[in-house]
C-alpha cells in the first residue's frame, strides 16, 4: 500500500513572558538566561494517524524570529 499520511506544519507563536521556573522543594525562582527572547515563533509539522489524532513529528523553535 501506498497511502499518503496527511501532513500539516503549524507555526505558534511561544510567549514566555509570564512563565517562571522555580526550585523544588524551596520554591525560589529561577531567572531566564538573558539571551532568552520572551516571545518567538516554534514550527510544528504533524501527520494524522490512523486512529484520526494529529501528532507531532518534529518540533522546531526559532529564537531569532520574534512574535
Amino acid at each position: 500500500m501506498e497511502a499518503k499520511i496527511p501532513t500539516a506544519t503549524v507555526e505558534d507563536c511561544i510567549d514566555l513572558s509570564k512563565w517562571k521556573a522555580e526550585r523544588t522543594p524551596s520554591g525560589e525562582v529561577v531567572p531566564l538566561p538573558t539571551a532568552q527572547p520572551l516571545r518567538y515563533i516554534a514550527t510544528a509539522t504533524v501527520e494524522r494517524w490512523d486512529n484520526n489524532r494529529w501528532m507531532v513529528t518534529e518540533y522546531q523553535s526559532d529564537g531569532s524570529r520574534t512574535c
